[in-house]
């Protein structure tokens, strides 16, 4: 059986189509039909109900896809297990970056694992922290980036940043004139806000509720420079890690440190406890782990775990 037909199958099901499908494998659409009809062929019978609006599993299909899902993992697997008895030639590292971390903090981590691995496919996601957990949890993703405390059952971690949040002002504000601010002054300035999808957004709505106001949202963004941005034009204000204030321009915002309790911003790198890693995975961890450890002087702790090995 041909193992592309049976992931291209896989695929339509999980999109609901051919040309999403086709998308998310990064090939033609007629490549895919192709795929599948000579997988229907070999098999004998139709796979798939091919509707105007959505392609959904025959009953033969529904038993093939049973058996394939178990299949194509196995397959995946075998060819880890063969790349790390490869010396880390080939094989394939799958690694999620909320957006606001990426940038920040992983470019001369991404260099140093390029440099070491050029033979390793690493695959990058930016999602918010919330769906990196979900996506790690799942095993859609090997590692990811979250904000700490993480569910210390589900997940590993590698500590490497412990900050905390500031207010992003207009300089013209007059807020921006007091040595701190606490939370409740913010109180009749608009809030320029993370998405939903970002652990940080229901930290601070937490806060400002503990505080007696909710806030009032002017935007929303995933893009700490956008909010930044908008700050400098006087639309909010924007609660932004110390760590992530030091590039914004003096000249353009003011940052103004928040009073006591603080709003945190710790970021680890996770993975599942319950799984082990891939050679190429596990890789990514120990780079990680050199490159942004001996940054601890600027308040980055030390790591509780190191992955276990696929045997």
């Amino acid at each position: 059986m041909d193992l592309r037909g049976l992931g291209a199958f896989v695929e339509v099901v999980r999109q609901g189509g051919f040309t999403r499908a086709a998308a998310a494998l990064h090939v033609t659409q007629p490549a895919v039909s192709k795929a599948v009809r000579a997988l229907e062929d070999e098999i004998g019978v139709p796979l798939l109900e091919r509707g105007a609006r959505r392609t959904v599993p025959t009953e033969a299909g529904r038993a093939v896809l049973a058996r394939a899902e178990g299949v194509l993992a196995a397959v995946r697997a075998i060819e880890d297990e063969v790349a790390d008895l490869g010396a880390l030639r080939r094989g394939r590292a799958r690694v999620g970056l909320p957006p606001m971390v990426s940038g920040a903090f992983f470019p001369p981590v991404l260099a140093a694992y390029r440099q070491r691995y050029p033979g390793i496919q690493l695959e990058l996601r930016e999602e918010g922290a919330r769906e990196v957990e979900a996506l790690v949890a799942s095993g859609a993703l090997d590692v990811g980036v979250t904000v700490l405390p993480t569910d210390e059952a589900r997940f590993e971690a590698l500590p490497f940043v412990h900050d905390v949040l500031a207010a992003v002002l207009h300089p013209a504000s007059p807020l921006a004139r007091r040595p701190r601010l606490a939370l409740a002054d913010l109180a009749g300035t608009p809030f320029l806000l993370y998405r939903a999808d970002f652990a940080l957004r229901g930290r601070i709505l937490d806060a400002c509720r503990a505080a007696g106001f909710s806030p009032q949202v002017a935007s929303e963004t995933g893009q700490w420079d956008f909010m930044a941005a908008m700050a400098a034009a006087d639309v909010g204000v924007a609660l932004l890690p110390r760590t992530i204030c030091r590039r914004l321009d003096p000249a353009q915002v003011a940052v103004v440190p928040l009073a006591a309790p603080a709003i945190g911003w710790n970021l680890g790198l996770i993975w599942r406890r319950e799984g082990t890693l891939s050679a190429a995975a596990r890789a990514f961890v120990e780079t990680a782990r050199e490159v942004l450890l001996p940054r601890r002087a600027a308040g980055y702790p030390a790591a509780r775990s190191r992955p276990r090995t696929r045997k």
